[in-house]
């Protein structure tokens, strides 16, 4: 019998890469996004979408009673460090206290398996590189303190309820893939703007933070496609078959420079990219690089796309493409 998998965000970035795939594989995948961040033109064809919210007790009951689901993976979360710093109750609200209302929800309608998306943004300032599972959860910016209580939450829920859960860090999303990539709105993110600085868009390219204590003294981070994300999702929805509770950093365990990234980019495009110097961002760890080893010796998860030219060759396909993203 086909499993039924809700996935939340699944017009976002991420989410709509871990959509495409689990239709590739022949799961039966209904989409539930208020499109707050995701894009109506990012959804994979013929989906089934819910417009709602996860905090929406009424919409997960109609949602929920509609539905027999197997399984739920929840993308659905707001994922800046910055706005963080600035609206810490936004963060708490939509990416704590809704992810509750939607495991209650699961409860209620006895749904075992529940797949969440997590970040580094746990660890905050982390002792030692690369950053284990075991390592301190000292989380800098409300952003990695909301998805923490959010791990703690489920690991009670587990232990009270036997809800069958999987936590997944992640690392630094990148790259697109079957015709999907990043758009978002206002974007902070490094590769889409350096992207879309090589295609024209006014402006130099801010890079935050010169003096920090790297190689170059720009911040290094730890980048993975959003592919090989999506299949680590689904690696670990079939380990829940057999196993109960699984936590996994999913990073390449390779960091690149701020300045590197810029490079890298001038090489795929064959454009100058102009930058400027700016101070750094609150909250902004020097260093963030994952030790996976535990999902690639437990679940045999490798990634494919390994190099950065290779990430970002993705990214900069997609861009050129869609020099608008997903704006109509």
């Amino acid at each position: 019998m086909t499993e039924h998998i809700l996935v939340t965000g699944g017009a976002g970035y991420i989410g709509g890469a871990a959509v495409r795939l689990l239709l590739q594989h022949n799961y039966q995948v209904t989409v539930l996004d208020n499109f707050s961040r995701g894009h109506r033109r990012s959804l994979a064809d013929g989906v089934p979408l819910i417009v709602g919210d996860t905090g929406n007790r009424d919409c997960l009951t109609g949602l929920f009673s509609a539905n027999r689901f197997d399984a739920v993976m929840h993308f659905a979360a707001f994922a800046e460090v910055g706005e963080s710093m600035l609206h810490p109750a936004k963060y708490f609200q939509n990416n704590t206290c809704s992810t509750l209302a939607l495991v209650e929800a699961c409860l209620v309608h006895n749904v075992s398996k529940f797949v969440f998306s997590s970040t580094c943004a746990v660890f905050g300032f982390p002792d030692s590189i690369p950053i284990p599972e075991t390592a301190a959860k000292l989380p800098a910016n409300p952003y990695g303190q909301s998805k923490l209580q959010t791990e703690i939450m489920l690991d009670w829920f587990h232990r009270v309820h036997g809800l069958r859960y999987a936590v997944l860090r992640y690392f630094n999303a990148a790259g697109a893939w079957d015709g999907h990539g990043e758009h978002h709105q206002p974007e902070s993110h490094l590769i889409p703007n350096v992207l879309r600085a090589a295609l024209g868009t006014p402006g130099a390219v801010p890079v935050f933070g010169t003096d920090y204590p790297t190689p170059d003294g720009t911040c290094v981070r730890d980048f993975i496609h959003i592919y090989d994300l999506a299949t680590a999702h689904l690696a670990v929805l079939q380990s829940l078959e057999t196993s109960d509770r699984q936590i996994y950093n999913l990073g390449n365990g390779t960091g690149f420079s701020v300045r590197e990234v810029l490079a890298a980019a001038a090489h795929v495009t064959g454009r100058k990219i102009a930058f400027t110097e700016s101070p750094r961002r609150p909250g902004d760890p020097p260093v963030l690089v994952a030790d996976s080893g535990k999902i690639r010796r437990e679940l045999g998860w490798m990634p494919k796309y390994t190099s950065l030219e290779e990430i970002v060759e993705t990214a900069w396909s997609w861009h050129v493409a869609n020099p608008n993203g997903y704006a109509e």
